[in-house]
Parts: structure tokens; C-alpha cells; sequence
């Protein structure tokens, strides 16, 4: 499709497009905060209970590089 193999496709969304998927969650949570009016430690907590799950799969893929390197 338009000069790239599956592979290239495949690589590009789940680099760029799962990290662009992560950052409309941040934005989602912080839509919530601010439409509960949670305040900036409810803000936190929010962030921290819903982001955690986040800060988990971008820590998967440093571990992952840093053990064995990206493989293709």
C-alpha cells in the first residue's frame, strides 16, 4: 500500500500510533479532572491511579531495549 511493505505499516502504528493513542488518554484524563472539579491533588490521584497502566507499557519497551534491544 502506496510503497510500504506490512511490515513498515505495522511498525509505524504501533510506534506513532499507539504513543498518539497514549496521549489522547492523558487528555481524557484530565478532561475528567477538570470536569469533576477534582482539584490539583485529585488531578494527581486521577492521574496516577489512571496513568499507571500507561507509565507501564512505555516501561515495557525501555526494559525491553535495554535488555535486548529492539528487534524487527
Amino acid at each position: 500500500m502506496f510503497g510500504f511493505s506490512e511490515e513498515q505499516i505495522a511498525t509505524f502504528g504501533l510506534s506513532f500510533g499507539v504513543g498518539a493513542f497514549m496521549l489522547y488518554m492523558v487528555f481524557i484524563i484530565i478532561q475528567l479532572a477538570r470536569e469533576s472539579k477534582a482539584g490539583r491533588f485529585g488531578t494527581f490521584i486521577l492521574l496516577l491511579g489512571l496513568g499507571f497502566g500507561l507509565v507501564g507499557y512505555a516501561a515495557k519497551g525501555v526494559i525491553k531495549y535495554f535488555l535486548g534491544g529492539l528487534e524487527h
